[in-house]
């Protein structure tokens, strides 16, 4: 027995009692084992889309349209020096792709996406001095090319325009030549057609089609309720002159 410090007799507690409480102590610090901590985020991602299974709006085509149209177009992603923006394409033959000049210009690299999810490898971009066009050279095939139409449509034609508008998914428009004007932003340029299918940022550079798949023209801007396109006569002028086309500067 001892003596507390009130004046009362207290009993001592075994010495295995007490040695049992920094025991009872470590097992429960033992129970709470900290998981690892995470891989460190990637820095540099690039997106890429999953293969779609059709394109959003093609219900309005045939089956084979729906290969037809996801084969041609290509989402282009300008990665420049200070800014970033995508942009839509179409093949030309097996590695030369056509989409505006806003589009390529001012990149530091340019990042080509097929409809199945492949990144093409782009070689060189040059840009027409005088319409809104662009040729990009790709060191990989791409899927497949439309046939540019003989001639201009006339009002009144049916029009389908593909392409990835806000960077997004395939998307489909379908709409009708409302006529012709003169190009509001290349006075040199002549006569370009306006269309009532409607399109995005992001849209520019999608191929126009007509009834039959063939391009019949080039999105390359749009008004509150219209669109206008370089008509596929001046992408066939230019494309028969060697000297239309100048290799594009990277942004510094």
């Amino acid at each position: 027995m001892r003596r507390s410090a009130d004046g009362q007799h207290r009993r001592p507690r075994p010495a295995a009692l007490l040695a049992a409480v920094p025991l009872l102590a470590a097992l429960v610090g033992g129970c709470g084992v900290l998981p690892e901590l995470p891989e460190p985020m990637p820095s540099s991602v690039v997106p890429s889309f999953a293969q779609q299974a059709e394109p959003v709006g093609s219900e309005n085509l045939s089956p084979d349209g729906f290969d037809a149209v996801k084969r041609m177009a290509v989402r282009i992603r300008n990665v420049g020096c200070s800014s970033l923006s995508t942009g839509s394409g179409f093949a030309l033959d097996d590695r030369t792709l056509i989409t505006n000049k806003h589009v390529v210009e001012g990149s530091k690299s340019l990042q080509v996406l097929t409809y199945d999810g492949r990144d093409i490898k782009v070689e060189t971009a040059s840009a027409a001095g005088l319409a809104d066009l662009a040729i990009v050279r790709t060191s990989d095939d791409l899927p497949s090319a439309p046939t540019l139409a003989a001639a201009d449509p006339v009002q009144g034609e049916a029009v389908t325009v593909v392409g990835y508008p806000e960077g997004g998914q395939l998307t489909v428009t379908q709409g009708t030549v409302v006529g012709t004007t003169t190009d509001p932003l290349h006075s040199n340029l002549g006569e370009v057609l306006v269309t009532d299918a409607q399109v995005e940022p992001g849209s520019s550079g999608s191929a126009a089609l007509n009834a039959d798949g063939e391009v019949i023209g080039v999105v390359y801007a749009k008004s509150s309720n219209a669109s206008l396109l370089v008509p596929v006569s001046t992408l066939r002028s230019m494309l028969d002159d060697t000297s239309a086309f100048a290799p594009l500067p990277a942004c510094s």
